[in-house]
């Protein structure tokens, strides 16, 4: 048994790692193809180094901001992540509560387990909801009726999961594999991992897509529901979509997947409040770059009209800083808080939120700055993305 104290998302991802069954690890941790991209992401952001600088004046270091007009103690948005709910008991509920306590927003997954409804009743502040165009327009429209009436005034669409990536541990380990091979590696796996079979397998029921429980014909059954997404989801969708979804929804509107200077420019043209530049973490198309090497290319081309927000890789307060003077007003990070929240549950998430904050405030001290606002490339030693030649100009 490992007695050390937890501090780092690695350290958290070691824990998970013990305690959670292999496949949902492996969903949880891998990525597309041979994860070409999904290393390139956290590679990205430690190739830019910080312009330490001494004898300032930084007594009075402040993490605030504003996302999406939401006030935050620091410039961090916990992302989306499918299936959060079985990684602790009543995990999406859990993470909320967490955010809360840190002053951050909390994204619930389309494909959570836990409803909108619940995560409304556990919250003590306005969350975001995430959305996946589905082919049945009444089940998008309902959801955002839902998504209104739980409080949520951000709507965070992605636009980069036409169809699921190839992501061969999931096949590997039985969970995008149906039948009685693909349900015995799965069970082969849950019994490894008696405590979590106990607390979350037993006591965290009900295993459900909450937020689709009424149109999957079998949500607790996972390749049903595999088979479900595979119908539904949209791989016909286009701009025109994004300028109806805009009409039927009044609060902010977040595109979550951009990685080319000219969708972000598209997307401002529809409307979009604000865009996250993403690679879905590696989890889609393998071989895109990093989000730290096509940030800056994108924040030059719109960063002025609309509110850039970017995850992939971010594994620290430090690496939140980076993504700020490369130009990002904010951070979504996922697999992080999903880990600290398999390892420790709400605790977990709040232990790994307070570090990041110390971290990022510590490198602000560092570096001789004082204010989120005044985060920008002069931060940097050596600004190596900011004067790059742009190929999508």
């Amino acid at each position: 048994m490992d007695l050390s104290i937890p501090v780092t998302a690695g350290d958290y991802r070691a824990r998970a790692q013990a305690r959670l069954p292999r496949f949902l690890f492996d969903y949880l941790d891998g990525g597309a193809g041979d994860e070409q991209t999904l290393a390139a992401n956290t590679a990205g952001w430690a190739a830019v180094p910080l312009r330490q600088r001494v004898l300032v004046d930084v007594d009075a270091v402040d993490t605030a901001t504003t996302l999406a007009g939401q006030a935050c103690r620091m410039p961090v948005v916990l992302a989306p992540v499918g299936l959060a709910g079985m990684m602790a008991r009543r995990g999406e509920v859990q993470a909320v509560r967490a955010a809360d306590a840190a002053g951050v927003p909390f994204t619930l997954s389309t494909v959570g387990i836990c409803p909108l409804a619940e995560v409304q009743a556990a919250a003590a502040a306005p969350f975001w909801f995430q959305l996946y165009m589905i082919r049945e327009r009444a089940r998008v429209l309902a959801l955002l009726r839902q998504a209104w009436d739980a409080g949520c005034r951000t709507l965070v669409f992605t636009v980069d999961l036409p169809v699921p990536g190839m992501r061969h541990r999931d096949t590997r380990n039985g969970l995008a594999a149906g039948g009685a091979h693909g349900a015995l590696l799965k069970a082969t796996q849950l019994l490894a991992r008696p405590r979590w079979l106990w607390d979350v397998g037993v006591h965290g029921k009900p295993h459900l897509f909450g937020n689709l429980s009424e149109a999957v014909p079998d949500a607790r059954d996972l390749d049903a529901f595999k088979a479900w997404v595979d119908a539904q989801f949209d791989p016909t969708v286009t701009w025109e979509d994004i300028d109806w979804l805009r009409g039927h929804w009044q609060g902010r509107l977040l595109l979550k997947g951009i990685l080319d200077v000219e969708d972000a420019r598209a997307a401002v043209r529809v409307g979009a409040d604000g865009i996250v530049v993403s690679n879905h973490g590696g989890r889609q198309l393998d071989g895109v770059p990093s989000t730290a090497s096509l940030l800056p290319a994108i924040v030059a081309a719109v960063g002025a009209q609309t509110e850039v927000l970017v995850d992939g890789g971010i594994r620290s307060g430090t690496d939140v800083f980076r993504a700020l003077a490369l130009g990002a007003r904010g951070v979504m990070i996922g697999r992080p808080w999903a880990w600290a929240l398999a390892a420790g549950g709400e605790a977990g998430v709040r232990q790994l939120l307070a570090t990041w904050q110390q971290e990022l405030r510590l490198a602000m001290m560092l570096t001789g700055t004082t204010r989120i606002t005044d985060i920008n490339a002069s931060r940097l030693h050596v600004p190596l993305f900011v004067n790059s030649p742009n190929p999508n100009a």
